[in-house]
């Protein structure tokens, strides 16, 4: 088959207009005449044209001659021109209005398996490419020049029936290809929708366990924060109690031991949103306690005795956790606004999760032959799931018992908590962990107080966190009726001295529980300086420890301050905002002055 051919862009009869056009052009051939030719220096190819009509032959290179002299057309003519008249067989070019130019038209071609084209522009040369004689070429020359020029009309309803047939075109069937696609693009769709739907009724069902109800999957896509309620000193109080089992249930793999709901884990965790401070305290399970639905009264009792655990409802569980939360307040002389009750399984699959955590204790574990928890002081341990539940539990080989039990659970959620800040969770990690919490983890937060309290968490200095210990300076241990309690060393029953304790520890005023030293140095000639100063802080709430005059030196000119106990966060924070200055460390203090004190102020105001 001939492909689509021209000769140097000129079909070989020069009278004969494009039938078919290109479809990405819409210029039309602009004829020219004859006297075109004659007022150029190449005039003389049109005489030689007229003189000598030749075959065929001759045409073809007389036109390639007249294409190298010419360029192309500069500028559209919008409406069709005219059918010149032949001279001698060849159709004469009207006189261009502009410097003469020649479009090359482009031949389109239906092919014919008989006479291989038909109804084309083509040209001598590809009527010979496809087998035909010099007659026939001779005749279909002839043809094409006799076809009338179409009437605008004509042109228009041709159009029409183009557009006609390219519609009717594309409502044609769709290939097996193309249903293919379109087939499995919907399953796609289908299948996202019920991934949607899925984790819509997913989500809920997890939010509704963990809030009790207090919130729903879209809550988590609103930007609306709920402020966190606070006590008296503007603090936050969550207690979290464990029960054990690796389910709510309280099973443990071979069945279900009879303290499976008591909470053998109750501590509390207090913070202050505005200053960053962070405090704990744990409770040991063998407190004598509120009376409850036994005669041994321990405070790990309440949340049994009040209907928690189990298949418990939502009312019941929030009935028996909201007891525990009562009793807990009674006896530390606190407010508590919130409760966390998980189980073993969260602390394991937690653990796991984050790839396991490291801790580091204070005293020396050896509970060989009960939970397996094998520790030394001061050396970091990474730990697994199950090593974490073992640490958590253990009370056997330790110091304190249940004291050094809570010591140690206040370890793995500071473990916990670092490793959350240094890793990065995947979805599928973030998906896994809150279906583990959904099984295991039970609040009254709302949806809005659970985002609020992910956003104080980065602001919290959980550096300098704060672990309160009761024993031994306010508990100790001792037998009643034969039974054997950790009670108030004031006497079973008393907890004033440990609520003064814990009022000072939680108070809104850093200096009630850091205890700050401090030191004031006048290093300037003005005698009295360090003095005055004394009063000033001292009326304020501060309490000063020393005022001396600094030794020969020296030091920085107007008044300094340093640091020795970083630990003193929130005194350090209150100087700052005293004296409009950002406290130097201890390794700036000057080598004259003695680091006996929390905290250093040097007067030189000379």
């Amino acid at each position: 088959m001939a492909e689509n051919k021209s000769i140097d862009g000129l079909s070989t009869h020069a009278d004969k207009k494009a039938k078919s056009t290109p479809k990405k052009s819409k210029k039309t051939v602009k004829t020219v005449s004859p006297e075109d030719f004659a007022s150029t220096p190449d005039s003389n190819i049109w005489d030689s044209i007229i003189e000598n009509n030749e075959p065929e032959k001759q045409e073809i290179e007389l036109i390639e001659e007249i294409d190298e002299k010419v360029e192309e057309p500069k500028e559209e003519i919008k409406k069709p021109a005219k059918k010149p008249k032949r001279v001698d067989g060849f159709t004469p070019i009207k006189k261009a209005e502009k410097p003469l130019n020649f479009l090359k038209p482009v031949a389109a071609y239906d092919f014919d398996e008989e006479e291989g084209l038909l109804e084309s522009e083509d040209t001598v040369e590809d009527m010979k490419n496809i087998g035909l004689g010099e007659k026939e070429i001779e005749e279909k020359t002839e043809e094409k020049d006799e076809e009338p020029e179409m009437t605008a009309k004509e042109l228009k309803k041709k159009a029409k029936l183009e557009a006609k047939k390219a519609k009717k075109d594309a409502k044609k069937k769709p290939s097996k290809k193309r249903k293919i696609i379109t087939i499995t693009a919907l399953v796609i769709v289908l299948l996202m929708i019920g991934i949607v739907v899925w984790a819509i009724f997913w989500g809920n069902d997890i939010i509704a366990k963990i809030t009790g109800g207090r919130g729903n999957i879209f809550d988590f896509f609103v930007e609306t924060y709920e402020p966190l309620k606070t006590d008296a000193n503007g603090r936050t109080n969550i207690l979290a109690i464990g029960t054990g089992g690796y389910n709510m249930d309280g099973d443990e793999g071979n069945g279900v031991h009879d303290g499976a709901q008591l909470t053998d884990s109750i501590m509390l965790i207090s913070f202050d949103q505005n200053t960053g401070d962070v405090a704990m305290i744990s409770l040991p399970r063998d407190l004598k306690g509120p009376a409850t639905c036994t005669s041994t009264g321990k405070i790990n009792e309440v949340y049994w005795c009040n209907g928690g655990g189990g298949d418990a409802s939502v009312e019941q569980e929030e009935k028996a956790a909201t007891a525990v939360m009562d009793a807990v307040g009674s006896i530390l002389g606190v407010d508590i606004q919130y409760y966390a009750h998980l189980n073993w399984g969260s602390l394991a699959s937690i653990v796991d999760l984050l790839g396991g955590i490291t801790v580091t204790l204070d005293e020396d574990i050896n509970d060989y032959n009960y939970t397996e928890a094998v520790f030394k002081a001061g050396v970091p341990y990474d730990i697994d799931g199950a090593q974490a539940v073992g640490l958590a539990r253990a009370r056997h080989g330790t110091t304190g018992g249940d004291f050094s039990r809570g010591q140690s659970q206040q370890k793995i959620i500071v473990g916990i908590k670092n490793k959350l800040l240094e890793k990065n969770l995947s979805i599928t990690d973030m998906l896994s962990l809150v279906s583990t919490l959904g099984d295991n983890l039970r609040t009254n937060f709302s949806v809005a107080e659970i985002k609020t309290l992910g956003h104080d968490l980065t602001t919290l200095d959980f550096d300098v966190m704060r672990h309160i210990s009761l024993y031994p300076d306010y508990m100790t241990t001792g037998m009643l009726n034969g039974i054997s309690y950790v009670l108030p060393k004031a006497g079973a029953g008393n907890y004033k001295t440990i609520q003064l304790y814990v009022a000072k520890q939680l108070s809104s005023d850093p200096r009630d529980y850091e205890e700050p030293t401090i030191a004031i140095y006048n290093a300037s000639d003005t005698d009295g300086l360090a003095s005055e100063e004394k009063i000033k802080l001292e009326n304020k709430g501060y309490t000063i420890n020393l005022i001396d005059n600094a030794p020969e030196g020296e030091y920085e000119q107007g008044t300094s301050i340093y640091v020795v106990n970083p630990e003193k966060a929130g005194t350090k924070r209150m100087l700052e905002e005293e004296y409009n200055y950002t406290p130097k460390g201890k390794d700036e203090l000057p080598t004259t002055i003695a680091p006996n004190y929390d905290f250093i102020i040097i007067l030189n105001n000379k």
